[in-house]
């Protein structure tokens, strides 16, 4: 029963810690650092959609538009104007031609490469005491948490014929 109940805690901390860390890089003032940082002068809605297409793309607006916890229709104007500045491309899907997926360009490329230096430089000091083993076992952690999650997402999408 013990163990249960330390279970819990650490459920409940574990929880409370990602509502923290969530809000936290979900603060305006902190994409508008991360953009100076890497010298980037790019509309904060469009900030976000530009990094989520190059970690999920090709991806079609509305599976960006889940991922980011958007309107699709707000997303699809965003996407409009990404394309429009030359950061993605937009092309049919393979295997469903009626869908239109986000690709990154190379110019969108440079814009999230220099936001993942701008990033490194940001969490170097950020992590500046934690020992390499202590960043390597949270990096595991992390990781073997977001992928059990979503494994348990996936077999719920199943079960539920969707």
């Amino acid at each position: 029963m013990a163990s249960q109940h330390r279970r819990h805690i650490a459920f409940r901390r574990l929880h409370e810690s990602l509502v923290d860390l969530i809000a936290l890089m979900n603060l305006p003032q902190r994409d508008e650092d991360l953009m100076a940082e890497a010298g980037i002068d790019l509309d904060r809605a469009l900030f976000k959609l530009i990094v989520g297409i190059r970690r999920f793309g090709p991806i079609g607006v509305v599976e960006l538009a889940e991922r980011a916890g958007r309107d699709h229709t707000t997303v699809s104007r965003q996407v409009a104007k990404l394309a429009e500045l030359g950061l993605i491309e937009r092309r049919p899907n393979p295997a469903d031609r009626r869908v239109k997926e986000a690709v990154i360009t190379s110019a969108g490329r440079r814009i999230t490469d220099a936001l993942e230096a701008a990033r490194q430089r940001l969490l170097d000091s950020a992590f500046a005491e934690w020992s390499d083993r202590d960043l390597v076992q949270f990096e595991q952690l992390m990781r073997r948490c977001v992928d059990d999650m979503l494994a348990m997402s996936a077999a719920d999408r199943e079960e539920g014929g969707q």
